[in-house]
Protein backbone atom coordinates (compact mmCIF):
# COMPACT_ATOMS: atom_id res chain seq x y z
CA UNK A 1 0.00 0.00 0.00
CA UNK A 2 1.16 3.68 -1.19
CA UNK A 3 1.50 6.27 1.52
CA UNK A 4 -1.04 8.47 0.25
CA UNK A 5 -3.62 4.87 0.39
CA UNK A 6 -2.59 4.87 4.00
CA UNK A 7 -2.59 8.46 4.51
CA UNK A 8 -6.78 8.02 2.98
CA UNK A 9 -7.59 5.79 5.33
CA UNK A 10 -5.53 7.19 8.38
CA UNK A 11 -7.99 10.77 7.37
CA UNK A 12 -11.52 9.10 6.66
CA UNK A 13 -10.20 7.11 10.24
CA UNK A 14 -9.72 10.32 12.26
CA UNK A 15 -12.79 12.10 10.70
CA UNK A 16 -14.88 8.86 12.38
CA UNK A 17 -13.21 9.65 15.25
CA UNK A 18 -13.76 13.63 15.30
CA UNK A 19 -14.60 14.90 18.91
CA UNK A 20 -16.90 17.94 20.23
CA UNK A 21 -18.70 17.58 16.70
CA UNK A 22 -16.13 19.07 14.57
CA UNK A 23 -16.94 20.16 11.32
CA UNK A 24 -21.04 20.56 12.36
CA UNK A 25 -21.33 24.38 13.15
CA UNK A 26 -19.54 25.29 9.30
CA UNK A 27 -23.32 26.28 8.29
CA UNK A 28 -23.99 28.38 11.12
CA UNK A 29 -20.16 30.16 11.01
CA UNK A 30 -20.61 30.61 7.46
CA UNK A 31 -24.25 32.13 7.45
CA UNK A 32 -23.13 34.37 10.14
CA UNK A 33 -19.88 35.17 8.38
CA UNK A 34 -18.99 34.38 4.89
CA UNK A 35 -15.49 35.20 5.17
CA UNK A 36 -15.22 32.75 8.73
CA UNK A 37 -12.86 30.69 7.59
CA UNK A 38 -10.45 32.60 5.42
CA UNK A 39 -7.72 33.89 7.07
CA UNK A 40 -6.62 37.48 7.21
CA UNK A 41 -3.24 37.28 4.99
CA UNK A 42 -5.04 35.44 2.35
CA UNK A 43 -7.76 37.52 2.49
CA UNK A 44 -5.67 40.40 1.84
CA UNK A 45 -4.81 38.94 -1.30
CA UNK A 46 -7.90 37.37 -2.20
CA UNK A 47 -9.23 40.83 -2.40
CA UNK A 48 -7.41 41.84 -4.96
CA UNK A 49 -8.45 39.53 -7.57
CA UNK A 50 -11.94 39.99 -8.33
CA UNK A 51 -13.13 36.38 -7.66
CA UNK A 52 -16.98 37.34 -8.76
CA UNK A 53 -17.77 34.26 -11.01
CA UNK A 54 -14.60 32.93 -11.23
CA UNK A 55 -13.89 29.32 -10.71
CA UNK A 56 -11.70 28.38 -7.49
CA UNK A 57 -10.17 24.80 -7.06
CA UNK A 58 -8.80 23.76 -3.39
CA UNK A 59 -6.55 21.01 -3.43
CA UNK A 60 -6.70 18.87 0.39
CA UNK A 61 -9.98 20.76 0.75
CA UNK A 62 -10.28 18.80 3.74
CA UNK A 63 -14.47 19.53 4.32
CA UNK A 64 -14.54 22.52 2.50
CA UNK A 65 -15.06 24.79 4.77
CA UNK A 66 -12.30 27.18 3.37
CA UNK A 67 -13.53 27.16 -0.22
CA UNK A 68 -17.37 27.49 0.65
CA UNK A 69 -16.32 30.24 3.00
CA UNK A 70 -14.47 31.80 -0.26
CA UNK A 71 -16.95 30.82 -2.65
CA UNK A 72 -19.83 32.08 -0.09
CA UNK A 73 -18.00 35.75 0.08
CA UNK A 74 -16.92 36.47 -3.00
CA UNK A 75 -19.28 35.02 -5.42
CA UNK A 76 -16.87 32.49 -7.46
CA UNK A 77 -17.87 28.86 -8.39
CA UNK A 78 -15.74 26.11 -6.63
CA UNK A 79 -14.49 23.01 -6.86
CA UNK A 80 -12.39 20.59 -3.91
CA UNK A 81 -10.22 17.79 -4.05
CA UNK A 82 -9.57 16.00 -0.94
CA UNK A 83 -8.72 12.38 -0.47
CA UNK A 84 -10.92 11.79 2.15
CA UNK A 85 -14.43 10.39 0.91
CA UNK A 86 -16.11 11.23 4.26
CA UNK A 87 -14.48 14.76 5.08
CA UNK A 88 -15.67 15.20 0.88
CA UNK A 89 -19.40 14.27 1.89
CA UNK A 90 -19.60 16.46 4.39
CA UNK A 91 -18.36 19.64 2.65
CA UNK A 92 -20.76 18.13 -0.40
CA UNK A 93 -23.92 18.52 2.32
CA UNK A 94 -23.11 21.54 3.19
CA UNK A 95 -22.56 23.03 0.04
CA UNK A 96 -26.35 22.34 -0.09
CA UNK A 97 -27.50 23.25 2.81
CA UNK A 98 -25.50 26.93 2.02
CA UNK A 99 -26.83 26.76 -1.51
CA UNK A 100 -22.91 27.40 -2.83
CA UNK A 101 -22.03 26.64 -6.33
CA UNK A 102 -19.44 24.33 -5.25
CA UNK A 103 -18.74 20.86 -6.12
CA UNK A 104 -16.57 18.62 -3.98
CA UNK A 105 -14.64 15.33 -4.97
CA UNK A 106 -12.95 12.32 -3.42
CA UNK A 107 -9.74 11.80 -5.10
CA UNK A 108 -5.85 11.82 -4.94
CA UNK A 109 -4.99 15.41 -6.43
CA UNK A 110 -2.26 13.34 -8.16
CA UNK A 111 -4.40 11.45 -9.97
CA UNK A 112 -6.50 14.42 -11.62
CA UNK A 113 -7.43 13.73 -15.27
CA UNK A 114 -7.43 15.46 -18.29
CA UNK A 115 -10.79 16.59 -18.02
CA UNK A 116 -9.81 19.70 -15.26
CA UNK A 117 -7.08 20.78 -17.37
CA UNK A 118 -7.17 24.81 -18.11
CA UNK A 119 -10.19 24.70 -15.86
CA UNK A 120 -9.46 26.69 -13.15
CA UNK A 121 -8.87 30.74 -12.70
CA UNK A 122 -7.56 30.05 -9.13
CA UNK A 123 -6.11 27.29 -7.34
CA UNK A 124 -5.62 27.34 -3.50
CA UNK A 125 -3.92 25.14 -0.77
CA UNK A 126 -4.24 26.05 2.80
CA UNK A 127 -2.30 25.10 6.01
CA UNK A 128 -1.27 21.34 5.89
CA UNK A 129 -1.91 20.73 2.48
CA UNK A 130 1.25 20.11 0.47
CA UNK A 131 3.03 18.38 3.61
CA UNK A 132 1.07 15.19 2.38
CA UNK A 133 2.98 14.45 -1.34
CA UNK A 134 6.85 13.66 -1.58
CA UNK A 135 7.31 15.17 -4.61
CA UNK A 136 5.93 18.61 -5.14
CA UNK A 137 7.37 19.15 -8.76
CA UNK A 138 4.53 16.70 -9.83
CA UNK A 139 1.68 18.54 -7.47
CA UNK A 140 2.84 21.46 -8.67
CA UNK A 141 2.67 20.26 -12.46
CA UNK A 142 -0.96 19.24 -12.01
CA UNK A 143 -1.58 22.44 -10.91
CA UNK A 144 -0.40 23.97 -14.00
CA UNK A 145 -2.16 21.65 -16.06
CA UNK A 146 -5.34 22.50 -14.12
CA UNK A 147 -4.96 26.23 -14.45
CA UNK A 148 -6.12 28.65 -17.19
CA UNK A 149 -3.71 30.67 -19.13
CA UNK A 150 -2.51 33.42 -16.82
CA UNK A 151 -4.34 32.12 -13.56
CA UNK A 152 -3.29 32.28 -10.13
CA UNK A 153 -1.91 29.52 -7.75
CA UNK A 154 -2.17 30.60 -3.83
CA UNK A 155 0.27 28.54 -0.89
CA UNK A 156 -0.89 30.07 2.33
CA UNK A 157 0.58 27.31 4.76
CA UNK A 158 2.91 26.79 7.74
CA UNK A 159 6.87 28.26 7.19
CA UNK A 160 9.23 25.14 6.45
CA UNK A 161 11.16 26.89 9.19
CA UNK A 162 8.42 25.24 11.44
CA UNK A 163 9.49 22.13 11.24
CA UNK A 164 12.33 22.28 12.75
CA UNK A 165 10.82 23.85 15.95
CA UNK A 166 9.66 21.52 18.70
CA UNK A 167 5.95 21.95 19.50
CA UNK A 168 3.84 21.07 23.15
CA UNK A 169 3.30 17.64 23.09
CA UNK A 170 6.92 16.90 22.01
CA UNK A 171 9.51 15.14 24.17
CA UNK A 172 12.03 17.65 23.59
CA UNK A 173 9.77 20.96 24.07
CA UNK A 174 10.87 22.50 26.60
CA UNK A 175 8.70 25.92 27.78
CA UNK A 176 12.57 27.85 28.67
CA UNK A 177 14.17 26.89 25.35
CA UNK A 178 11.45 27.68 22.93
CA UNK A 179 13.77 28.82 20.35
CA UNK A 180 15.86 25.80 20.00
CA UNK A 181 15.65 24.15 16.48
CA UNK A 182 15.45 20.41 17.01
CA UNK A 183 14.65 19.24 13.66
CA UNK A 184 16.40 19.39 10.42
CA UNK A 185 15.52 21.90 7.72
CA UNK A 186 17.04 19.76 4.93
CA UNK A 187 15.97 15.77 4.89
CA UNK A 188 13.93 14.00 2.58
CA UNK A 189 12.94 11.38 5.85
CA UNK A 190 8.84 11.42 5.82
CA UNK A 191 7.01 12.49 9.43
CA UNK A 192 4.99 9.46 10.77
CA UNK A 193 2.56 9.88 13.20
CA UNK A 194 -0.26 7.06 14.69
CA UNK A 195 -1.70 9.70 16.90
CA UNK A 196 -4.80 10.37 15.49
CA UNK A 197 -5.41 14.26 13.29
CA UNK A 198 -5.85 16.50 17.11
CA UNK A 199 -7.38 19.11 15.74
CA UNK A 200 -10.47 16.63 14.47
CA UNK A 201 -9.65 13.69 16.53
CA UNK A 202 -7.61 14.34 19.35
CA UNK A 203 -5.28 12.07 20.29
CA UNK A 204 -5.62 8.19 20.12
CA UNK A 205 -3.82 5.08 18.72
CA UNK A 206 -4.64 5.53 15.42
CA UNK A 207 -3.97 4.13 11.15
CA UNK A 208 -0.51 6.44 10.13
CA UNK A 209 0.02 9.13 8.67
CA UNK A 210 3.16 10.07 6.48
CA UNK A 211 4.00 13.80 5.80
CA UNK A 212 7.13 15.22 4.01
CA UNK A 213 8.70 18.54 4.37
CA UNK A 214 9.88 21.19 2.05
CA UNK A 215 12.30 23.56 2.14
CA UNK A 216 11.76 27.13 0.20
CA UNK A 217 13.87 26.78 -2.18
CA UNK A 218 12.08 23.37 -3.13
CA UNK A 219 8.48 25.26 -3.28
CA UNK A 220 10.04 28.19 -5.24
CA UNK A 221 11.63 26.09 -8.09
CA UNK A 222 9.41 23.76 -8.46
CA UNK A 223 6.82 26.46 -9.19
CA UNK A 224 9.32 27.98 -11.88
CA UNK A 225 9.76 24.39 -13.06
CA UNK A 226 5.96 23.80 -13.58
CA UNK A 227 5.40 26.51 -15.63
CA UNK A 228 4.31 29.45 -13.30
CA UNK A 229 6.01 32.75 -12.16
CA UNK A 230 6.37 33.86 -8.71
CA UNK A 231 4.14 37.04 -8.43
CA UNK A 232 4.30 37.12 -4.11
CA UNK A 233 6.22 35.39 -1.63
CA UNK A 234 5.44 36.98 1.92
CA UNK A 235 6.17 35.60 5.46
CA UNK A 236 4.84 36.52 8.64
CA UNK A 237 5.93 36.04 12.29
CA UNK A 238 2.82 33.92 13.42
CA UNK A 239 1.74 30.67 13.50
CA UNK A 240 -2.06 29.57 11.46
CA UNK A 241 -2.58 26.49 12.85
CA UNK A 242 0.19 24.30 14.68
CA UNK A 243 0.70 26.62 17.92
CA UNK A 244 1.27 29.74 18.49
CA UNK A 245 4.19 29.11 21.04
CA UNK A 246 6.05 30.84 19.24
CA UNK A 247 4.35 33.86 17.71
CA UNK A 248 5.78 36.93 17.06
CA UNK A 249 9.56 35.96 17.94
CA UNK A 250 11.03 36.88 15.42
CA UNK A 251 10.79 33.73 13.09
CA UNK A 252 9.12 32.98 10.38
CA UNK A 253 6.39 30.54 11.24
CA UNK A 254 4.20 31.13 8.02
CA UNK A 255 4.20 31.98 4.57
CA UNK A 256 2.58 33.05 1.47
CA UNK A 257 3.24 32.33 -2.42
CA UNK A 258 1.40 33.71 -5.28
CA UNK A 259 2.00 31.92 -8.61
CA UNK A 260 0.83 33.02 -11.80
CA UNK A 261 0.63 30.22 -15.19
CA UNK A 262 3.05 31.81 -17.65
Amino acid sequence: MSYIEMNKEAWEEAFNNRINGWGDAVVENLQASSAYYIQPALQAELDQLNLAGKHVAQFCCSNGRELLSICRHYGAVGTGFDIAENLIAQGQMHAKQLHVPCSFLAMNILDIGSEYHQKFDVILFTIGAITWFQDVNALFQVVSDCLKPKGIMLLHDFHPLMNMLPLPGEECYCDDAVRLLEHKYFTEEPWIENNGMGYISGDYASKTFTSFSHSISELVNSTIQSGMSVKLLNEYDYDIGLSDVYDAMGLPLSMLLMAEKV
